[in-house]
Parts: C-alpha cells; structure tokens; sequence
C-alpha cells in the first residue's frame, strides 16, 4: 500500500469512532418525523459533541447514531447560531474522544481529511486540502464568521458539523457549508474559534454578547469630513432608532447620529460594531465616537448583555 493511502487511513482510525450521524425530528401533523441529517464528533469523555447550528436549529427531537450503531437521544446543551455550532450531549461514556488540534499552526497546502453523513451516508471520507486560511462567511442568521478554513475536500449535504482533521487525526475544524453551485469550495469553522465558543455553551447555554440598543445602517461619509476629522473610516453607521432605556440612550445617542468609532477602532459596518461587542464588553465603561451634525462627539457607553 502506498504511504499516502496508509497517512489517511491512519488519521481517519484515530477519529472514527468519535464521529456520530444526527438526526433531528420535528412535529408534523401530530407526527414526529425526521426532517433533516447531519454529523458531529465527540470532544469529550463524557458525551459531549459538536454539530452546526444549523443542523439542530428548532429540533424537537435529537437522535445521534454511534459508530457501532448504536442510538443514543441527545440534548441540547447551547448553540450559537452567528457562529454556526452547536454543543449537544448524549450519555456515551465508552467512546474515544476526537482530539483536538490546534488551527493557528495550519498551513495553506497542507493535507486534511472530512469525515461525516452526506446524504445518510455514514462515516464517509473525502480528502483534500487547504486552500486558503482566514476567510470570512456568512451564517444563516446573517453574521460573518471570520478565521474560516476553506479547503477542497467535497462535503454535500449531511456533511455539516463532522471533524475536519489533519494527517495526525486532529481535529482542525467544523465543517459548515459549501457554496451551491461551485466546486472546489467548501468551509470548516477553525477548532480554535470552536473550543472558545463551546465553553461559553457549556457553562452559560448561550454566547454572551454585549448590546447597546441601536438599530443602524451603513452609510458613506462625506469626503470633508473624513479629511477634516482624519477619520480612518469612509463608512459609518447611520443611527436608525435608539431603544428605550438601552445603553445607547443612556449614554446620550441619538436618532440620526452617526457612529464612527468605538473604543477608537473605526465601525464601517455592523458586523465590525457586532464583533467589538464580545462578553468582556458587558457592564464596562466603554468609548464611542459619534458625528452629530458636523461635530465629533466622544461618549461613555456602558453595554448590557444581550437577550
């Protein structure tokens, strides 16, 4: 047998087991039936698994296949559906664990393997590799992903949520999506990005975020004044409506502001000003800059948690 068959047949031996099928049921006319499929992998000695969000988005029922056959009922532990993961549990204590690896060391280039059930069918594995690092995507719920793995390795529906691994068997990544129609381009959410997310899903059921209480739209500055500020941003946020009794009215915005920076780093869009605002933002002092007609305008805001 050639090496680089023995490579993956090695690393697909070191995960298998921990690699399981998800299904996910729902009530239609007075019926449980199944209305979708997808993978997971353990990542603990003591049940519990990654999945995509959107792979158990609403189930009413959860049921996960082992790699021996066996089924096990799952429950939901937490998801967060702007980064696409999902954390269930199943009460499967005689499973090795996926290790996982660490994706900062990845390189473009480098061989990875994707294991998981497209179309139902379990524990399929693709190869290829990496294509490119540090791309952004966006998620269902219409947030953007950053720090995502595009490799060529095919996933087809049924494939979200299975381990993307290395040729040691380390999981690197989530696989999520693929762009319909396109070949050769499919992603997986870094491991690094998935490991911080899933404590907060383990200890809270949820990600914390900071909220301020505005509702905006990008809009593009004025040339004069960009270069009578020196703003580092052309775009800004056109402040729609502030929320009653929000941080943001608290701390003095109004409707037509226009937001320009927090903390001094420039918010050209929405996404940008939903990434600043992680959970160490709640209950703390922070800086918001805003243009009030022609005048710049520093204010302490004071973020709360998100619902």
């Amino acid at each position: 047998m050639d090496n680089f068959s023995k490579i993956i047949i090695n690393a697909v031996d070191y995960v298998k087991t921990a690699v399981v099928k998800i299904d996910v049921f729902k009530k239609i006319k007075d019926r449980i039936e199944i209305v979708g499929s997808g993978s997971g992998f353990l990542f603990s000695t003591d049940g519990y698994l990654f999945t995509n969000s959107h792979v158990i988005n609403k189930a009413e029922r959860t049921r996960v296949t082992l790699y021996d056959g066996r089924e096990e009922e799952a429950s939901l532990i937490g998801e967060d559906p702007h980064n696409d993961l999902a954390v269930v549990k199943v009460s499967a204590f005689d499973y090795k664990p996926a290790i996982i690896g660490d994706s900062s060391s990845i390189k473009i280039g480098q061989l990875v393997i994707a294991i998981g059930n497209p179309y139902g069918f379990q524990h399929t594995v693709t190869t290829g590799v990496i294509s490119a690092l540090g791309r952004t995507l966006r998620t269902q719920s219409g947030r953007l992903i950053d720090h995502i793995i595009q490799t060529d390795a095919a996933l087809n529906p049924g494939s979200s949520g299975g381990p993307l691994i290395d040729s040691e068997g380390h999981v690197i990544g989530v696989n999520t999506a693929t762009i319909m129609g396109a070949q050769g381009l499919c992603f997986a959410i870094s491991i690094n990005t998935a490991k911080s997310i899933a404590l907060q899903l383990i200890q809270h059921g949820k990600v914390r975020r900071a909220y301020i209480g505005v509702m905006t739209q990008e809009a593009e500055l004025l040339k004069n004044i960009v270069q009578f500020y020196k703003l580092k941003n052309k775009n800004a946020l056109f402040v729609v409506s502030v929320e009653p009794k929000s941080p943001a009215q608290k701390s003095g915005i109004k409707d037509g502001d226009f937001i320009i920076s927090f903390n001094e780093a420039p918010v050209n869009n929405t996404d940008q000003l939903f990434k600043m605002l992680d959970m160490q933002k709640i209950g703390a002092i922070q800086t918001i800059t805003i243009l009030r007609g022609q005048q710049l305008i520093e204010l302490k805001i004071t973020p709360q948690e998100g619902k």
